[in-house]
């Protein structure tokens, strides 16, 4: 009886096992009629030398058979710049690759383009995935355009290398630190010729300048950035453009990736540092976006020069803050300081600042922000005990406004010097949503501190929460500004002329068109 079960269960397997396996010569040869998902793939702009990000292309099989697909490869063969995956395998040839009926399978696609030429700054290059033989051969374009630059990085073998430097304390008092190298003198003068790709932070050595000229694009990799440390200086030149999308003299600082998914993504870098006892720093013409830090700047308690001089420039969508400054000296006319994840502009430890038609304006829309669009103290937040005065800060023809009920924050220790100064200012300030509204340092009608401000009111801006700050024929900050103020900057940050009727912020008023 034993027997008789085993043998019927015997038969039972090797029938199913028969019927159930697909056997090779079922597949029938591709024959021409596979679909794709696109039929050319774009790779977005890359770096010579630096790999792309990995793109998809998906192929399918609308017929009822299983087939075969003799062969995948690269009209450029092995020389191809780009690499290619195949259903898991990597490679740039792959014969018999089967595809059931109605199904389909993932190629994806990669590229490191190396351009050779020293001539040449930009190469379109372009390649094709063939798809089966000779009369059923099907294709889908590959195009990339790869850009040249010059790479500027940490050196082992270099003996001006720096292999640390601490930047700073965070906010439990723990010391951040960065890789980071001395600039040589050949890379003294950034010049629009190619961008540069600078990995660690490019330190500017004691006693030297660092010049960029009008035009230049600076990409930062991951936790990097510029360091203008104690006896040298950071002068930026960048000139008013007459294209404003192009911006083709502008100076440019942004991250290292140039897919368009990363366009508006902050923290994708570090920051721009003014080290204490930097001084005479000058910065026109330039953007700052999506730094972690736009730009630090750290001055000393004593008659030092000006730290930093800064006009017609734009810092937004820094994950934490646009322009941070310790007791620094700084004038600023022009410049706009958009949406970042906690304040657009700090200033602690006291110091001496001027800010004229500035549009300070936080709309922050990446997730929740607790700090006000400016934050202005005498005293370091981490250490309120150890303050420093604050000799003036004054703001002129200003906007500091954003997405808050209240974007204005003013803390004294109460010991040190506290002075400052609105002027002809739109400030963002709802005193019904206000904790603060009744502290003497908010007090809108005491003229010593405040003169024709305005709390509340429509601003029309074009796109603010894509940092586009222009505002609009509606504005109520048109012919608001101090005209004897605006004869210092008479025209605005794209060039425009604001005499004799200037109106607040960096943008004078003008018909929308979008």
């Amino acid at each position: 009886m034993r027997l008789r079960i085993l043998i019927i269960l015997s038969a039972l397997f090797a029938l199913l096992w028969s019927t159930s396996c697909r056997k090779d010569f079922e597949y029938a040869e591709s024959d021409g009629h596979l679909s794709f998902s696109r039929d050319t793939v774009y790779l977005d702009t890359v770096f010579t030398n630096i790999g792309s990000s990995t793109y998809t292309l998906k192929v399918y099989n609308d017929t009822k058979d299983d087939i075969i697909i003799p062969n995948i490869s690269l009209r450029n063969g092995n020389e191809s710049f780009y690499r290619l995956n195949v259903d898991g395998i990597a490679g740039k040839e792959f014969a018999d690759t089967p595809i059931y009926a109605e199904d389909s399978l993932f190629v994806f696609v990669e590229t490191t383009i190396d351009i050779t030429d020293n001539s040449i700054n930009e190469l379109l290059y372009t390649d094709a995935i063939l798809f089966d033989n000779a009369s059923f051969q099907q294709t889908v374009e590959l195009v990339t355009l790869a850009k040249d630059a010059i790479f500027l990085y940490p050196d082992d073998t270099n003996e001006n290398a720096i292999e640390t430097i601490v930047l700073y304390n965070d906010e439990t008092g723990n010391p951040i630190s960065v890789d980071g190298f001395e600039l040589s003198d050949n890379h003294l003068n950034f010049t629009k010729e190619k961008s540069y790709v600078i990995y660690g932070y490019a330190v500017v050595p004691k006693g030297k300048e660092l010049i960029i000229d009008p035009g230049t694009r600076v990409h930062f990799h991951e936790n990097s950035g510029i360091l203008v440390q104690e006896e040298s200086t950071i002068t930026i030149n960048g000139e008013l453009s007459s294209d404003n999308s192009l911006l083709e003299n502008e100076v440019i600082f942004e991250g290292d990736r140039l897919e368009p998914e990363f366009e508006n993504i902050s923290g994708q870098w570090g920051a721009i540092w003014i080290s204490s006892g930097s001084i005479n720093n000058t910065i026109n013409h330039l953007t700052i976006k999506n730094a972690e830090l736009g730009i630090y700047v750290e001055g000393q308690d004593t008659e030092e020069p000006q730290t930093l001089n800064i006009t017609n420039s734009s810092i937004f969508n820094s994950s934490r803050y646009n322009l941070w400054a310790r007791n620094a000296k700084i004038n600023a006319s022009n410049i706009v300081l958009g949406a970042a994840g906690n304040s657009s502009l700090i200033i602690e430890n006291g110091g001496s600042y001027s800010f004229t038609h500035a549009t300070i304006a936080n709309y922050w829309n990446k997730g929740f922000r607790f700090n006000t669009s400016l934050s202005l103290s005498n005293a370091s937040k981490t250490n309120v005990e150890n303050g420093f005065d604050l000799l003036n800060a004054d703001f002129k023809n200003c906007i500091i406004d954003g997405n808050s009920s209240n974007e204005i924050s003013l803390e004294t220790n109460s010991q040190n010097i506290f002075n400052y100064t609105f002027q002809n200012c739109f400030i963002r300030f709802n005193k019904n949503q206000s904790s603060s509204s009744e502290n003497s340092l908010y007090n809108f009608e005491n003229d010593e501190y405040y003169f024709n401000v305005i709390l509340s009111g429509e601003l029309d801006y074009f796109q603010p929460f894509e940092n586009d700050y222009r505002i609009g024929l509606n504005s109520d900050a048109i012919n608001k500004g101090d005209e004897n103020t605006a004869i210092s900057t008479p025209f605005d940050i794209i060039g425009s002329t604001r005499l004799p009727n200037p109106d607040l912020g960096a943008f004078q008023a003008i018909e929308k068109d979008l």
